[in-house]
C-alpha cells in the first residue's frame, strides 16, 4: 500500500479552476493505477477520473465532460486533478486513491487519501 496526501482544496467561484495534487510515499507508486473520486454531502461516492500506472490511460467520469484533466508524475510521487470550469455542483470532498488494478469501481482501490474540500459558489 502507499499513503496518499491530498491537497489544492478550496473555494472558488463557478467558471474558476483548481489543481488537485496527491502525493504518494513509498517506492512502488509507479506501480498503481491512480483514481480521483469525490463525495458530496449527503450523496454516494463518485467516480472522477483514473490514470494508468505510466500516464498512458485515463479515463473520466461522464459529468466531467472535458473539464478535467488527470496526470501523474511517478519521478514526483504525485498525481493531479486539474479542473477547470467548475460548477457549484462540483462541490465535493475529493479524494484520490491507489489501486493495482484498472478500475473505476472505488472498492478495487486500497489506498485513499484524507480528502480535500472543494468548494464551487454561484
Amino acid at each position: 500500500q502507499v499513503q496518499l496526501v491530498e491537497s489544492g482544496g478550496g473555494l472558488v467561484q463557478a467558471g474558476g479552476s483548481l489543481r488537485l495534487s496527491c502525493a504518494a510515499s513509498g517506492r512502488t507508486f509507479s506501480r498503481y493505477q491512480m483514481g480521483w473520486f469525490r463525495q458530496a454531502q449527503g450523496k454516494e461516492r463518485e467516480f472522477v477520473a483514473v490514470i494508468s500506472w505510466n500516464g498512458a490511460s485515463t479515463l473520466y467520469g461522464d459529468f466531467v465532460k472535458g473539464r478535467f484533466t488527470i496526470s501523474r508524475d511517478n519521478a514526483k510521487n504525485t498525481v493531479y486533478l486539474q479542473m477547470n470550469s467548475l460548477k457549484p455542483e462540483d462541490t465535493a470532498d475529493y479524494y484520490c486513491a491507489a489501486a493495482k488494478r484498472w478500475s473505476r469501481d472505488g472498492n478495487e482501490y486500497d489506498s485513499w487519501g484524507q480528502g480535500t474540500q472543494v468548494t464551487v459558489s454561484s
